[in-house]
């Protein structure tokens, strides 16, 4: 569920910019928006959406109107049979992209961590927090400092976790 807004969020983002341009056409882009975006190879599937809905090859609108070989190849009979046998075949295809899923999930993590470099404290170190909307002056406004302290690590909570205290000593309840 997370993956897929995700993809919404991006799809809605691309969207916006598109009909930006057409002001007062948006209606109109829309469709043909939608289209591309569902007819289009992802990478995360290894096909496109149309395919893995419908199980079918799109065609696209312009080679019906200016016919191209595909078209004229295209044979009503064959085409019954070739779903038929297409059927048969539904089940590796949704295997593979679920292997094409699994693999991409697996990339994402390898890029999106390749830049991130493991810091560790040690008990005593000083430190600075980062200063939230919560916890700043709301007479500062924009020029507020990013950062507050300097506190010292007490303890540690966790995973990466630090509980920070005061140089008074007086540790922070949710640090």
């Amino acid at each position: 569920m997370v993956k897929a807004k995700s993809s919404n969020k991006i799809i809605f983002i691309n969207l916006k910019k598109r009909l930006h341009e057409k002001k007062g056409r948006w209606a109109e882009a829309l469709l043909f928006f939608l289209w591309v975006d569902r007819t289009n190879y992802k990478v995360a599937t290894c096909q496109n959406p149309y395919f893995l809905v419908f199980r079918a090859e799109v065609m696209i609108s312009t080679e019906v109107v200016i016919p191209t070989a595909r078209y004229l190849s295209h044979d009503q009979e064959n085409n019954d049979t070739i779903l038929a046998q297409d059927l048969e075949n539904i089940d590796e295809l949704m295997d593979l992209a679920n292997i094409c899923i699994t693999a991409h999930q697996h990339r994402i993590p390898k890029t999106y961590n390749k830049n991130i470099k493991d810091r560790r404290f040690r008990i005593g170190d000083l430190v600075l927090r980062r200063a939230f909307q919560n916890t700043k002056d709301h007479n500062t406004g924009k020029l507020a400092p990013k950062w507050e302290g300097p506190y010292f690590i007490d303890a540690e909570a966790g995973k990466g976790a630090y509980w920070l205290a005061t140089l008074d000593e007086n540790v922070f309840p949710r640090s």
